[in-house]
């Protein structure tokens, strides 16, 4: 760098010049230092901060408690409800036939028993069983075995919805939501079987043979239906 008064030699740092005394001007460029160059911003240049990419909307996940609760806890399958097998006319006789052998069986141990007990009190009278005196012991095998056929058929009904032809069979009879019945409805139900079905001449249980639900008219009057399982 030189004086600009006498252009002798001068330092950068100095104020004046030690030749001629006259203050230095010192110019806004020095020799030799690079060269700083200016630049301002403009609209079309990106901006020196880096900023986080924008998330399109279709791309909006949870939060993350709810995420992990998916992930963690899967949801339930759904249950599918399927129309029941409805059961059908003969696996109901064939139930039917078993049943009526087990109440033959359980009527001819009572009739038997009954018949030793009523002959037994005629012996204590010095008298013999004969057909004369033979009337009250068939009154009351007549009412006993009515009464064991009515209690066979409601309480099985009535406590599981099953007779023992109908378990052997696998049908039940169940109500509108598929529950047991109650003793009261199995009552019913046994009253319109033999009601219906005697004054329909049978016409009662051939219902079942094109009724979708496989109901006969008894069913229908107890609102029971017959599935099997």
């Amino acid at each position: 760098m030189n004086c600009q008064n006498c252009d002798a030699p001068v330092l950068p740092a100095d104020e004046h010049c030690e030749k001629c005394g006259a203050k230095l001007l010192h110019p806004r460029v020095v020799l030799g230092a690079p060269k700083v160059e200016e630049f301002t911003l403009t609209a079309e240049e990106p901006s020196g901060e880096i900023d986080e990419p924008a998330v399109a909307d279709d791309w909006k996940f949870p939060p993350r408690s709810e995420f992990e609760v998916s992930a963690v806890a899967p949801s339930k399958p759904r249950e599918v409800i399927t129309e029941p097998q409805w059961g059908g006319f003969f696996r109901r006789l064939f139930a039917c036939c078993i049943d009526i052998a087990v109440i033959v069986l359980l009527c001819a141990v009572m009739g038997v028993m009954a018949y030793i007990g009523y002959k037994v009190g005629l012996s204590a009278h010095d008298r013999s069983l004969t057909l004369h005196n033979a009337g009250p012991l068939m009154s009351f095998l007549t009412l006993a075995w009515m009464g064991l056929t009515t209690a066979y058929f409601v309480v099985f009904h009535g406590m599981d919805g099953k007779t023992i032809g109908k378990w052997l069979l696998g049908l039940r009879v169940v109500g509108p939501d598929r529950q047991s019945i109650g003793y009261g409805q199995a009552l019913l139900r046994w009253v319109g079987t033999v009601g219906l079905g005697a004054a329909s001449f049978g016409l009662a249980f051939l219902w079942i043979l094109w009724q979708r639900e496989k109901r006969g008219w008894h069913d229908f009057l107890a609102r029971t239906w017959v599935i099997r399982e």
